[in-house]
C-alpha cells in the first residue's frame, strides 16, 4: 500500500482509470513471469505463467500475442537529445570564458549542427533542435541563437515526457531495491537517504537549496567521469560489454501535524 498510493495519486490525477492500470499491470506480471521466473533448462509457457501470476491461460496467452506498445522511438529520441544537451553542459568547446555554457548559434555552419554531430550520432541536427525546443530543454533568443534552460533534460512542457523520464527513475530505484533484497549482502548497490522528523518549515527553502546546489554539483561530477568512459560508438563494437550505469538523487518533503512522530531524527 504504501508503495501504491503515491502511484495511485499520480495515475488518478492524469486520469488514468483502474481499468487502464489492471490491463497494464496483467501485462507487467506475464512479462516478468516469462523473462525473470523462467525454470532454467525449459523454455518459458504460456501454462506456467498463468500459474505463476494467477491470470487465466486466456488472458496470458492474449497479451503474449498482443503486440506490446513499442516506447522505442520514444526512448531513442530523449537519449540522443540528453547526450546532446549533456554535452553542451560539460564541453569547455561551448562554453564561454566563465566556463558557462554559451548561446549557440542554428545554422548550417552553426555552432549547434557541430555539437549535434558530436553527441547525437547520426540524428539530423534539426530533428535534435526540434525535440529540444518541444520539451522545453532549451529556448530561443531574440538573436537566433539557442540557450540551455536547465542544467540538465527534463522536459517542462510536455507531461507525458516527464512521465517518460520520472517513471524511468521509479524503476531504476525499484531495481536496486530488489537487487539490494536478494543479493545485497554480496553485491550491495549504494541506497541511502537522510531524513529527519522536526524541521521548522521555514527552514525548508534553504534546505531545498542547499541540497539541490550540492547534489547537482555531486552528479556533475560523476556526469564528467561517466562521460570519459563512455563507448562513443557502441554499435562499431555490439559484442563488447557494456551497461547502463548511473546514480539518481532526489528530494523529498511530507507536511507533518502538531503530534510528530516519536523517532526524531535517523538516517537509514
Amino acid at each position: 500500500m504504501r508503495l501504491l498510493r503515491p502511484l495511485v495519486r499520480l495515475l488518478l490525477r492524469h486520469a488514468v482509470p483502474f481499468g487502464a492500470f489492471q490491463e497494464i499491470a496483467k501485462r507487467a506480471y506475464v512479462e516478468v513471469a516469462m523473462n525473470d521466473f523462467a525454470i532454467p533448462g525449459k523454455k518459458p509457457s504460456a501454462a506456467r505463467a498463468s500459474i505463476l501470476t494467477g491470470l487465466t491461460r486466456k488472458d496470458v496467452q492474449r497479451l503474449l500475442t498482443e503486440p506490446e506498445p513499442d516506447a522505442a522511438e520514444t526512448n531513442e529520441r530523449y537519449n540522443r537529445a540528453a547526450r546532446v544537451l549533456g554535452g553542451w553542459l560539460r564541453d569547455p568547446n561551448f562554453h564561454d570564458a566563465a566556463g558557462t555554457p554559451r548561446p549557440l548559434s542554428t545554422d548550417a555552419v552553426g555552432d549547434f549542427p557541430q555539437l549535434a554531430r558530436l553527441y547525437s550520432g547520426d540524428m539530423p541536427a534539426r530533428a535534435v533542435l526540434d525535440e529540444l525546443l518541444r520539451v522545453g530543454a532549451v529556448r530561443r533568443l531574440d538573436d537566433g541563437r539557442i540557450e540551455p534552460v536547465a542544467r540538465g533534460y527534463l522536459p517542462i512542457g510536455s507531461s507525458v515526457d516527464k512521465l517518460q523520464i520520472l517513471g524511468t527513475d521509479v524503476a531504476d530505484l525499484i531495481e536496486t531495491i530488489d537487487h539490494n533484497l536478494t543479493d545485497g549482502a554480496a553485491d550491495p548497490r549504494f541506497q541511502r537517504k537522510v531524513m529527519y522528523h522536526r524541521i521548522r518549515v521555514g527552514e525548508l527553502p534553504a534546505f531545498r537549496r542547499l541540497s539541490t546546489s550540492r547534489a547537482q554539483a555531486l552528479l556533475e561530477q560523476l556526469d564528467r567521469w561517466l562521460a570519459e568512459h563512455d563507448l562513443d560508438a557502441p554499435h562499431e563494437n555490439p559484442h563488447l560489454p557494456h551497461a547502463r550505469v548511473g546514480l539518481g538523487i532526489y528530494y523529498f518533503e511530507e507536511r507533518l501535524g502538531d503530534e510528530p512522530p516519536a523517532t526524531k531524527r535517523g538516517q537509514s
